[in-house]
């Protein structure tokens, strides 16, 4: 089984040897070679095309959006953003998932020795994402066949929390039926699959929390960005946030969110926490949450990404009575959470992106 070969495309030498560094740390991953601008990867890609590139945005002669939309007209190469915590940066690096970018990452920086530990695990892991990725320069919602690769070695299981370092699993709260809350859960994606999603929902759709793993900062400018084209308000959530229609709050980057309910309402608690399932925000504590304080009025469902972050909440929502959906492969960039979710029992229904909306508005009426 070979090794994923990835292109480093970055104008800093400390970056591009930072980067180096990570990713040759793991066994599965291969660094084919760097490049300190667009124009010296475009005489490397004439000689060998990896299997990911990570790309800087803020270059010299060539910016790195005008490489990425000539990229994905030649070679339709799986692109991770490498972007720096700007507000420019991080417009552009959300630009870059619309032009065919399939995630971000923020570059690394020094900081302590947990931070650079979860730094490298999480570069190492969207690579692994991207690896697996079917590039596009547009996302359909429509199903399209599922892009042929030469296989690649295995994605090792990395030792990773449970939810239960952040909410033990405790007595399902069995409340009388009362209005109904969305739970949804994506990653590698996930950024063009929400706006599908979200989009399709009426003025007046149930109440969503949304778990899109993404990295902090980035977070409230996804939301900003998807409020100003959806009919409905949309938001990064912050602690003690209340579900109302009309409304789907955004788990922020680098927290976790959970759903909690007084009385008649529910809202979100917001929250620091280690990584679950390598991830924070995670897909299980969300859905850990939901199945202990929502129960039967909850409507969940996971689409595209990488991993297995949400497969076991998803089945803790079902057996406490949740309606649980999972995205089907065709309209998956990546068919790795939806598939997991499905081993474990714990969908009721698998349908096309083009069709959750509908079927979740279905499921709340």
């Amino acid at each position: 089984m070979r090794k994923i070969r990835v292109l480093i495309v970055d104008d800093s030498a400390v970056v591009r040897q930072t980067l180096e560094e990570i990713l040759s740390s793991d066994p599965q991953i291969e660094v084919m070679g760097t490049a300190l601008d667009p124009y010296v990867a475009a005489e490397r890609l004439k000689k060998e095309i990896p299997d990911v590139i990570t790309l800087d945005i803020e270059m010299p002669r060539m910016d790195g959006l005008t490489f990425l939309k000539k990229l994905m007209k030649q070679h339709p190469v799986p692109v991770v953003i490498c972007s720096s915590v700007v507000e420019k940066g991080t417009d552009n690096a959300l630009k870059a998932l619309e032009y065919g970018a399939v995630e971000i990452i923020t570059k690394p920086r020094v900081g302590t020795k947990r931070f650079l530990e979860e730094s490298s695990i999480r570069l190492i892991d969207k690579v692994k994402a991207a690896a697996l990725a079917r590039p596009a320069t547009t996302r359909s919602a429509q199903p399209r066949p599922v892009r042929k690769r030469e296989p690649v070695a295995p994605i090792a299981v990395r030792p990773k929390l449970s939810a239960d370092a952040v909410l033990a699993k405790g007595t399902v709260h069995h409340v009388a039926a009362t209005e109904k809350v969305c739970l949804v859960g994506a990653s590698t994606g996930g950024t063009e699959a929400l706006k599908v999603f979200l989009e399709a929902q009426p003025i007046n759709c149930p109440p969503i929390a949304i778990v899109q793993h993404m990295p902090e900062h980035f977070t409230r400018a996804f939301a900003n960005r998807l409020n100003s084209i959806c009919a409905i308000n949309i938001k990064e959530a912050e602690n003690g946030d209340a579900l109302c229609r009309g409304q789907a709050l955004i788990a922020p980057g680098d927290k976790h969110m959970l759903l909690k309910r007084t009385g008649g309402r529910y809202y979100v608690e917001v929250k620091s926490g280690p990584l679950v399932s390598r991830h924070r925000p995670s897909v299980d504590v969300l859905f850990r949450s939901g199945a202990r304080y929502g129960g039967s009025n909850v409507v969940a469902a996971i689409m595209t990404g990488m991993g297995d972050d949400g497969a076991k909440g998803m089945k803790e929502l079902y057996e406490a009575g949740a309606y649980t959906i999972a995205q089907d492969e065709a309209s998956c960039v990546v068919f790795g959470m939806p598939h997991e979710a499905i081993k474990t029992g714990g969908v009721k229904k698998i349908l096309p992106l083009s069709r959750i909306a509908e079927e979740v508005v279905r499921a709340c009426g």
